[in-house]
């Protein structure tokens, strides 16, 4: 049973109180919860002036009783960002981490497994004029980094495109033109200043669609517009490999600026898929032959929204990389009435990716040339050898019973799940509120802090950290 919740917007009290309520009147337990952005993970009231809405909106929220321990999530988790974030917080996990006990943010793009369901998902909204840049921000932000540091870059585009398909994507934006698979008239009736958008192919993300016709999800949640809607996307025939490529975005394109409106406006969705090409490392599994996508976006969390829902989804059977001591418990999980908790483990796949992109990270705001996609393919392919010896398999000495794999040489290799939790360990890195010292009740913004999720996570990967406030400028 996964809930998915629309935008959160600091309400995570009444989510978890709405989500007990539903489990007693329905008599299930929620083994997952989905958030879709807009998360607002103020820790103090520093963190506050990172967030870039109207002053009438910098409210601290819930989240910092769930970050210095008082409250404790009592489902696991998982966010992504939106537009209206404590951008110097998401920015600290980068890659992504648990940004509170049972609360994980899936980075800025990330893929994770949760007892083996796949689920991906990309942060913030799309900006044609910030798509293709690097990421430039650095602390203090002024009016212009508070915004772009939020607006999703190419280089997350073109990592997530290389996955093979996940079961379930997160977006805060929605793919542009997703209210062509659903109930258009009935959208219009419920947000009839949505028709110019629409008419004019103004609606959504041009890069989601992108990625939502290459990688062919079961399921799609987004949030961002306030309002319910469904939708089925039919996969027919497919984008051959590298055309999506060659599509370039409008330079012309006139953006509705919706960083200050309570009530998103949309973005232009016209000519500006970035190569969401079909790039998948062959994994066993065929992945790719999903007929469809079942889209849902959901309302923020206010009384009589329609905000979240809680969905039944199947133990998955297309399970890549996952050992099969985690099958088992898996499968079997559902026949107990006290289920135990769900596994939250990396992604073999997309640690590769990470690895094989990490020399294109750009701190900057020039971009370097991205690889074409057999280089590309060639390099994932490459780092996932590199991960599945290193990181998944174990040489272990063959014991009586075991289920090693002998080598003949009185060794074996065992698999183990990758636990997030092994090596990825929660640290407040900044103080509640009214502890934030010289720094004041929220007079100015904070300095940046060193994360140890981001400093374990790149050590694990051998990979250099660019975000930690020590990386040179």
């Amino acid at each position: 049973q996964i809930a998915v919740q629309g935008c959160c917007h600091g309400a995570l009290d009444a989510i978890y109180s709405h989500i007990r309520s539903l489990e007693t009147r329905r008599n299930y337990k929620v083994d997952l919860l989905l958030i879709c952005g807009d998360f607002q993970a103020m820790r103090n009231h520093s963190d506050l002036l990172c967030m870039a809405v109207p002053q009438k909106y910098r409210q601290l929220g819930d989240f910092w009783r769930y970050y210095t321990g008082e409250k404790t999530a009592p489902v696991l988790t998982i966010v992504i960002g939106g537009n209206h974030e404590a951008s110097n917080y998401l920015w600290e996990l980068y890659h992504g981490g648990w940004l509170a006990p049972n609360i994980y943010f899936l980075g800025h793009a990330g893929c994770v497994q949760v007892n083996g369901l796949r689920i991906a998902g990309a942060s913030g909204i799309y900006k044609s004029h910030d798509f293709r840049l690097g990421h430039h921000e650095r602390m203090p932000y002024d009016h212009g980094s508070m915004r772009s540091i939020y607006h999703i870059r190419e280089y997350n585009v073109r990592r997530l495109s290389l996955l093979s398909s996940p079961h379930i994507f997160l977006s805060h934006d929605w793919p542009c033109a997703i209210e062509q698979h659903g109930d258009l008239s009935g959208l219009l009736r419920r947000k009839p200043f949505f028709k110019s958008d629409i008419e004019c192919g103004r609606l959504g993300s041009p890069p989601l669609m992108g990625l939502l016709k290459t990688l062919k999800p079961e399921w799609w949640f987004a949030a961002h517009l306030h309002v319910k809607f469904e939708g089925v996307f039919q996969h027919g025939s497919t984008t051959g490999p590298g055309e999506a490529a060659k599509k370039e975005a409008n330079p012309d394109e006139i953006e509705i600026d919706d960083d200050d409106d309570d009530e998103p406006a949309t973005m232009i969705a016209q000519n500006a898929v970035p190569n969401p090409s079909e790039l998948a490392v062959d994994n066993g599994a065929d992945f790719l032959q999903r007929s469809e996508t079942r889209f849902l976006a959901l309302d923020k969390c206010l009384p009589r929204r329609d905000f979240l829902e809680v969905i039944d989804v199947p133990a998955p059977l297309d399970l890549p990389f996952l050992p099969s001591e985690s099958l088992s418990s898996t499968s079997s999980a559902s026949s107990h009435a006290e289920k135990p908790p769900p596994k939250l483990t990396y992604d073999p796949e997309w640690l590769a990716i990470t690895r094989a992109f990490d020399e294109y990270f750009s701190r900057s705001q020039n971009q370097a040339q991205f690889p074409d996609e057999e280089t590309a393919r060639s390099r994932v392919s490459q780092e996932l050898e590199w991960v599945l010896t290193n990181l998944v398999q174990n040489k272990a000495e063959t014991s009586e019973g075991g289920d090693s794999t002998s080598n003949g040489d009185g060794t074996g290799e065992t698999t183990r799940e990758l636990l997030i939790s092994e090596h990825q360990i929660f640290v407040c890195t900044a103080p509640g509120p009214g502890s934030e010292g010289g720094q004041g009740r929220g007079s100015r913004q904070p300095t940046p802090y060193t994360n140890p999720q981001t400093v374990a996570f790149c050590g694990m990967l051998g990979i250099e950290d660019r975000i930690s406030p020590a990386h040179p400028t």
